[in-house]
């Protein structure tokens, strides 16, 4: 499921790629989805990863608790890492989170404690973004910041940069393209 981020009212539909549905070649072990009021800006170039600019979205959140959500379900999350995945060359980011309702919520506070309390999630969580759109033909997406998880003070700052750009955004200050802000 993808936010139709370019028809009103921006609804959650069942992803299509040329007029066929969208399904992913291999299992997601995790919740996916948005943090609201979050854009990535695609007219800002991020000096830190590669120069790459935004990919006109919400940043994306992956979310390695227990429990498995429902299609449209808000949570709580507890950012605790990012990955700076760049897909085609634009900037995507990954924040890592886990729900404060999950029993190890308390355990998990940045990334070292994801890699001690869920091991091998960070690997599969990049492995996974890495590989997803090679059975399609095309190349493995490529992560910036050295191909490592970003702590949880530097995951913050993204949230914190890409809510300002989306404030930018509804305030009209920066062009719209082809987003419905309706």
């Amino acid at each position: 499921m993808e936010v139709a981020t370019d028809e009103v009212y921006t609804p959650i539909k069942q992803d299509t790629k040329k007029g066929k549905l969208r399904c992913y070649p291999y299992n997601i072990n995790w919740n996916y989805g948005l943090l609201p009021q979050t854009w990535e800006d695609p007219s800002l170039a991020n000096a830190e990863v590669e120069g790459a600019f935004g990919d006109n979205d919400p940043v994306d959140v992956v979310e390695i608790g227990d429990s498995q959500g429902k299609i449209g379900q808000v949570m709580k999350v507890k950012p605790l890492a990012a990955l700076a995945m760049i897909d085609e060359g634009e900037l995507d980011w990954k924040i890592v989170a886990i729900s404060l309702d999950d029993p190890r919520a308390s355990l998990v506070n940045d990334v070292d404690d994801v890699e001690k309390h869920f091991p091998g999630t960070l690997t599969a969580i990049r492995d996974w973004f890495r590989d997803y759109k090679i059975p399609d033909g095309k190349p493995a997406n490529r992560f910036g910041l050295d191909n490592k998880p970003a702590n949880k003070d530097y995951a913050l700052k993204v949230i914190t940069e890409t809510n300002e750009s989306w404030a930018k955004l509804v305030k009209r200050s920066i062009p719209s393209g082809e987003l419905s802000l309706v």
